[in-house]
């Protein structure tokens, strides 16, 4: 399957191989794939499985309400953490001399990051300047997604030389 995938990606490569390194359009493929899942299930979550509501909770120690676009952000978040991590460990960043368990741990902690710059932004782009849920999220995925290779190269997946 890997093998399989590779030389899809591989595909691709020759047009872009002036501009960018085979290591780079490899993670912008995986990324990619990581971006698109991440919005389409943030839109069926938001939209179909949450229907715009807000998930009110009767736990303690939690928040009582969440908003829809939380809410959407906690499950996208969730599906997307492994789609992730498969495709960076398997595609993109092989070479690493990381234990698979320091990988999925320091992966952990760049996405946890992500997630709470994610949720702050989310929280400013939808609530103080009312911009659409969906459209907040792609505009911040795409931030995101430079901290997030730079933090993957040289944290999560690093090759000790």
């Amino acid at each position: 399957m890997r093998k399989a995938l590779l030389k899809l990606i591989d595909f691709f490569y020759p047009p872009f191989s002036k501009y960018i390194s085979l290591h780079t359009f490899r993670y912008i493929a995986s990324g990619g794939t990581t971006f698109v899942a991440g919005i389409v299930i943030y839109y069926i979550a938001y939209n179909w499985i949450l229907q715009q509501q807000d998930v009110h909770l009767d736990f303690p120690m939690l928040p009582k309400l969440i908003t829809a676009p939380v809410a959407a952000l906690c499950i996208e978040s969730v599906i997307t953490f492994f789609i992730g991590f498969t495709l960076n460990k398997y595609l993109v960043f092989t070479k690493s001399t990381l234990k698979g368990r320091i990988q999925l741990f320091r992966y952990a902690s760049v996405v946890a990051t992500n997630i709470l710059i994610n949720y702050a932004l989310l929280k400013v782009l939808v609530e103080a300047f009312g911009f659409y849920p969906t459209v907040s999220k792609i505009i911040i995925s795409l931030l995101l997604a430079v901290f997030s290779y730079f933090s993957q190269k040289h944290f999560s997946f690093k090759v000790k030389k």
